[in-house]
């Protein structure tokens, strides 16, 4: 065991270790969970410590040795070798110093030993002195989350175009496929499944749009403002270089913060990308409902899809299967509209100069996008490309529909068209047949006003003329 000293006091601390004191101490003080840290925040908090040692080399404050150990030590954080000392959780107190401390900890250790020395010879290179030089928790940590949430944004796109496409290969491929449409529920006019799932394709493809737009927030750094955006401790060429530094190690184009202060106090990002991310959740519900509906059954249903069969569904009913992966998108969703809900409370709740409940914005985003990208390729691969239509029952409802005499409004009024539709339900009698009883239009025009496939093609000669 080593000692180490704090402004507290002190704490044996295991030889083996690479975390410190403030670690240790934050670790037995937020025991409320099992999770760890995510590895892109771990690579996020690592790449930045990174840049700060080039940067602080740059500008004459730091020297070379401990330069070269600190960027070393980052490097093999970056390559997954320190992970298990990284032992405070996502979800802490103190806007995020524990977890901040924690990296210059174990920075600061594996530094020493490259310069020579014993973990704990701070003397050597200083977790704050050194590997926290011009910098604050309070402009590392968001920064950190911004990196880690481009990355996992990136995944997340990925997944919406994979799945994208499938819906799309899929409307073409069911684009003949007639089926009845529904309101509220209810009997409504025709239309095909390759409609629908056009539709589907269509609400995600806006939702990439949306998350795009919300990765471009996340490019903007507070780096530079350290405690309050006010850049105290921060020489100028660290405050001008910082931000480039990043963005070059980063691979991807970033930029400072234009007003340091207002991005030290605010989330705006996080909020924004969390009510994105809610918006993704609402429509992959949605499509997840729609597929449950259309394929409930399969005897006494809507029966229109038959969805991949993927585990029995029952312990005691024999041969029964349900739609699992469009539940699992469902609950999903749940989690991540209420993941949204405390993003939304917790972005409230900053007060002056700082947000003291980015821990719980950062933890709640990085899960979200993990669980959007799994879902999504569960989602794709486990269901939506499997997806077959029962087309004899689709075209059956299409085909005699009370509803189709909708067509004959304009030319017999809205109230007998009315009276006819309530007798066909009563009688059960087929529009057709009851028009060519009462001889209400010749039989051509008749068969023609009331061929599901004429309706269906007249919202498809619109589409052409829109687009």
């Amino acid at each position: 065991m080593r000692e180490e000293h704090d402004a507290i006091g002190t704490k044996q601390i295991p030889e083996s270790a690479y975390y410190g004191i403030h670690a240790l101490r934050a670790k037995e003080n937020f025991d409320v969970t099992l999770e760890k840290l995510d590895p892109e925040f771990i690579n996020g908090l690592a790449l930045i410590k990174k840049a700060a040692a080039i940067t602080n080399k740059e500008s004459g404050l730091l020297n070379s040795d401990k330069a070269e150990a600190i960027v070393k030590a980052c490097d093999e954080v970056m390559d997954r070798a320190f992970d298990p000392y990284f032992i405070v959780p996502p979800l802490q107190g103190g806007a995020g110093t524990s977890i901040n401390m924690n990296a210059n900890e174990v920075i600061a250790n594996r530094a020493i030993e490259w310069l020579g020395g014993r973990k704990g010879d701070y003397t050597i290179v200083h977790p704050n002195d050194d590997v926290n030089m011009a910098q604050s928790t309070n402009d590392v940590f968001p920064s950190a989350g911004k990196l880690a949430l481009l990355k996992l944004t990136s995944h997340v796109q990925d997944e919406m175009r994979s799945l994208i496409a499938c819906f799309r290969q899929k409307a073409h491929e069911f684009q003949s496929f007639l089926k009845l449409g529904r309101t509220q529920l209810q009997d409504a006019l025709p239309t095909t499944v390759g409609y629908t799932f056009e539709a589907f394709a269509t609400a995600l493809s806006k939702n990439t749009a949306e998350i795009q737009h919300s990765r471009e927030g996340l490019k903007r750094l507070n780096l530079g403002g350290t405690a309050i955006g006010t850049s105290v401790n921060a020489p100028a060429y660290y405050i001008d270089h910082i931000v480039p530094k990043v963005s070059e190690l980063f691979g991807e184009r970033l930029k400072q913060a234009d007003n340091l202060i207002y991005a030290t106090q605010n989330v705006d990002a996080f909020v924004r990308l969390s009510h994105t991310y809610k918006l993704l959740a609402v429509n992959l519900s949605k499509t997840a409902n729609d597929l449950r509906l259309m394929s409930s059954g399969p005897q006494f249903g809507f029966n229109e899809l038959i969805l991949p069969k993927m585990q029995a569904g029952s312990s005691i009913m024999p041969g029964k299967i349900n739609p699992v992966i469009p539940e699992l998108v469902n609950q999903v969703a749940f989690q991540i509209i209420g993941y949204d809900a405390t993003i939304t409370m917790a972005a409230e709740a900053g007060q002056l100069e700082l947000n003291a409940f980015e821990p719980v914005m950062i933890r709640n985003l990085i899960f979200t996008s993990r669980l959007l990208q799994k879902t999504m390729h569960a989602f794709q691969t486990r269901c939506v490309a499997g997806i077959q239509v029962n087309q004899r029952a689709c075209k059956k409802e299409a085909e005699n529909c009370s509803i189709l005499a909708t067509a004959l409004t304009p030319l017999i009024g809205y109230s007998k068209t009315c009276e006819l539709v309530k007798q066909s339900i009563q009688t059960g009698k087929p529009i057709k047949e009851m028009i060519s009883e009462a001889n209400l239009l010749p039989p051509e025009m008749a068969s023609r006003l009331l061929n599901p496939l004429g309706l269906v093609t007249a919202h498809h000669r619109r589409v052409k003329t829109v687009q």
